[in-house]
């Protein structure tokens, strides 16, 4: 594998003065040894560009001495300390993620399965070598010289990366009790980087999937949900479609989620759901969120700005979709299992999933909650929304939209709390992946009938956002004599209809329309 990336970032960061403290440190004994490892040297030889996290080794001076001179140098952490390990910031540098700077170390695991349950020691005199054999996979288990420009791969991990293979270093089963929490990230590597598992790090990973749930004797979960909960968003943030199917395969859902396995072989009318049952519906809709028909529609954001905070980081390379949008389509009808009745069994007209869209929210909080979603470190994810869009994922097809009031629109496509350009795309991914039996593709007329119905909307206001309230609550009791009350909100929101549907566009005029009221 070609160097050529490596060396245009090493060069890039030496150049904006990044690596000075590396020739600081050089420089106070020249027997010293820095290398680039980790994430950061994996996916430089890759090429890829978005690099967030750097891991070095300093190998040939002492724990505290090490400390000493890099807070000369910088900010420095102690909260690796324990570990050998320091986060540091160079002075006058803005980083998004301290540096980790550690000593080489051997991890001897207490094969408990734990997350980091590992005996910790490290040594200065400790070879490179050693210190990447207690690492993960051969892709990560490698390391650049800073000075002499030599790269270190002891466990074949340059030709896993040429080949796209992620397999662990050693015995794959050794790997993973040493370290349940490895197979999952394994799935998520391979979603990551669009790699595939080699087949005995696979198999490993279906025989020991379900000791992901096992605890202590005292109860405590041997891996964290919190843990659990960032391979999670960050492996279906990824590659969506691809994060389902391995999930499946290797049983992640028959140990985390099983009521997404409910799913299976629950029907859907064939008229309307043509691509199958409810389990083959779902895998469509997160394929489709990598069609060009989504990527066309969406190019460009219809409403307007997001107010929740900026994903990016998270999820670079997934700027089009959040997580929100992917897990609430991931259990958007996990309720229908739930709710299912038929003529044989119920007497009812047809298949029917009456008030699935709120009992599945229900269900998915649940798990949710479980999981610890919102807790997932390095990751922001608001269940909140999620399970929003999971109620209203039925807006497109529950009544005519052609009659559904302006105000209403404006509640759940313009409203503060929750970012309507989520339902919009996840309405349009709902119906484009319900697959008409009599043409063979989604009908999104519905959706077109809404998207119409907001950019008429639009038109009112300006930078694609509404024009305010008219008048306020205090306003109408002021100018009413009135006190606070139901007819008080009632007044609002018929001035707010008026004033959406262009037929009130002045205060004057709206405190003479208020007046007439009764």
């Amino acid at each position: 594998m070609k160097t050529k990336h490596l060396e245009k970032l090493i060069n890039k960061l030496k150049k904006d003065g990044f690596l000075a403290w590396m020739e600081e440190l050089k420089s106070m004994d020249e027997t010293r040894e820095i290398y680039l490892v980790g994430g950061a040297l994996r996916d430089a030889l890759l090429g890829i560009n978005f690099i967030k996290d750097y891991d070095f080794v300093v190998r040939m001076v002492e724990l505290n001495r090490l400390g000493q001179e890099l807070t000369k140098l910088g900010k420095v952490s102690l909260v690796g300390k324990h570990f050998g390990v320091y986060k540091f910031t160079p002075k006058n540098k803005k980083l998004d993620t301290a540096y980790d700077i550690a000593l080489p170390r051997t991890d001897t695991a207490k094969m408990t399965g734990g997350y980091r349950d590992f005996d910790v020691q490290y040594n200065e005199k400790l070879s490179i070598q050693e210190d990447l054999g207690r690492r993960d996979f051969t892709i990560n288990a490698l390391a650049y010289n800073i000075f002499n420009h030599k790269l270190i791969d002891e466990f074949g991990g340059i030709k896993d990366l040429a080949d796209k293979r992620i397999k662990t270093v050693g015995n794959a089963y050794e790997r993973f009790e040493e370290d349940y929490s490895r197979m999952l990230r394994a799935i998520r590597f391979a979603c990551q980087l669009n790699f595939e598992i080699e087949q005995n790090t696979w198999a490993a990973i279906k025989k020991l999937i379900n000791h992901i749930n096992d605890e202590t004797a005292d109860g405590e979960r041997i891996v964290p949900y919190e843990v659990i909960a960032a391979e999670f968003l960050k492996t279906f943030t990824a590659q969506p479609v691809r994060a389902f199917d391995l999930y499946d395969k290797a049983g992640v859902f028959t140990v985390l989620a099983p009521e997404i396995l409910a799913m299976k072989n629950c029907p859907q009318p064939p008229n309307w759901h043509a691509e199958g049952d409810v389990f083959a519906h779902t895998r469509l809709c997160l394929k489709n969120l990598a069609s060009e028909a989504f990527k066309k529609r969406f190019n460009k954001q219809i409403i307007g700005r997001d107010n929740r905070k900026k994903r990016k980081a998270d999820n670079p390379s997934y700027n089009l979709i959040s997580a929100e949008l992917v897990i609430a389509l991931l259990w958007h009808d996990v309720g229908k299992s739930y709710t299912i009745q038929t003529p044989e069994n119920d007497g009812t007209d047809r298949l029917r999933f009456n008030n699935h869209d709120m009992i599945g929210a229900k269900i998915a909080q649940k798990n949710f909650e479980k999981m610890k979603l919102s807790a997932a470190p390095d990751f922001t994810f608001d269940v909140g929304h999620a399970i929003w869009l999971i109620e209203r994922h039925h807006l497109f097809d529950t009544k005519t939209i052609k009659e559904m009031k302006n105000s209403t629109i404006e509640k759940y496509f313009f409203g503060g709390r929750h970012a309507g350009e989520d339902l919009l795309k996840m309405g349009f991914i709902d119906m484009f992946s319900s697959v008409r039996q009599d043409t063979g593709n989604g009908n999104v007329e519905n959706f077109e009938m809404m998207l119409n119905r907001i950019n008429e909307l639009k038109k009112l206001g300006k930078d694609k956002k509404l024009p305010r309230p008219l008048l306020n609550g205090q306003e109408v009791m002021k100018i009413l004599k009135i006190k606070p009350g139901i007819r008080v909100g009632r007044i609002l929101g018929a001035l707010r209809e008026w004033q959406l549907s262009g037929k009130v566009t002045t205060r004057v005029w709206a405190i003479k329309k208020i007046k007439e009221l009764k």
